[in-house]
């Protein structure tokens, strides 16, 4: 396959890329491994439009329909290298297909590192959470349990004070929490517990509390989780020389969106450590007009790319 654009990661920000670098006209292709973050989320909350929440899995299911509208394709597997050839780059793709591209953007998001519990994976977005700042407003004034490890449980329970005062932080790693932090949340009035948690107790898509391997429960209808150790996952763009940051996200223009590699973008919680879905689109979009931009100048500005 030849193409103009391809877009590796086939959440939000891939999604919204497609569909602006689509209404262009240019032939593009967007390969999903299919494990992104966006469609284990059941609900966001903070959207414009969606005064009742939207799941990502709907989000991503309109936004492929939009692309295929436009002629985008889509190929469900891994990228399992990338490399540069002449006029672009040469995709290898788990399975047989390759993939040729002039413009290259990466959107292959971070993965959270969250607890092998079952249970948790219906509640999230409905009653677990994993951004303070995307859901902290639906924990007002209720009691909250934080299921975390040492430091960054800590600091997202410190975190949640903005909102309420009935907080839990269940350290079920039981990593050395920073003294400094520990006399924090004692000050604040934090129930801190150092103990491994059993199972998480729920009905349906609603958290009850969890039940520790002690035998006792701590009973609450929220939580948030907080394990630290996410994987960025930018090791395919390294391979073409990409700049990472320390936190080995992808450094890109402010403007432009564009890596220190010539004709790669990134966009998306890979790019930036905001990690906001309305931020996403926005990077998406933004990286596009800037991959269209550089289309047109390759042959003029008179010329148009596309089917």
């Amino acid at each position: 396959m030849q193409v103009d654009c391809a877009v590796i990661g086939g959440g939000i920000a891939g999604m919204q890329a497609a569909i602006q670098l689509g209404r262009y006209q240019h032939s593009v292709v967007v390969i999903d491994a299919g494990d992104g973050r966006s469609r284990k989320c059941r609900n966001y909350h903070n959207l414009l439009g969606f005064p009742d929440g939207v799941s990502g899995s709907e989000l991503l299911l309109n936004g492929r329909r939009h692309a295929e509208q436009l002629g985008v394709s889509f190929i469900s597997a891994k990228v399992t290298g990338a490399s540069k050839e002449q006029g672009g780059f040469l995709l290898n793709i788990e399975g047989v297909e390759t993939v040729h591209a002039r413009r290259l953007l990466f959107a292959t998001g971070v993965k959270d590192r969250l607890p092998d519990f079952p249970e948790l994976y219906p509640c999230l977005g409905i009653s677990i959470y994993i951004c303070p700042d995307c859901d902290g407003y639906e924990i007002r004034d209720s009691r909250v349990l934080v299921l975390g490890s040492g430091r960054a449980g800590a600091s997202m329970a410190l975190e949640l004070t903005h909102w309420t005062d009935d907080i839990v932080y269940i350290n079920h790693e039981q990593q050395q929490v920073p003294e400094e932090q520990l006399d924090r949340l004692l000050q604040l009035g934090i129930r801190y517990i150092e103990k491994p948690i059993r199972q998480l107790v729920t009905e349906g898509d609603h958290l009850k509390g969890a039940l520790l391997r002690d035998g006792s429960v701590i009973a609450g209808n929220h939580a948030f989780v907080a394990f630290g150790g996410n994987e960025v996952r930018s090791e395919l763009a390294s391979q073409l020389g990409v700049k990472l940051s320390a936190s080995k996200h992808i450094i890109t223009d402010a403007r432009t969106k564009m890596t220190n590699v010539q004709h790669v973008w990134a966009a998306g919680d890979i790019a930036v450590h905001s990690e906001q879905v309305a931020i996403a689109m926005g990077d998406g979009v933004q990286a596009a007009i800037w991959m269209h931009k550089s289309l047109r100048e390759d042959i003029g500005a008179g010329s148009r790319f596309g089917r």
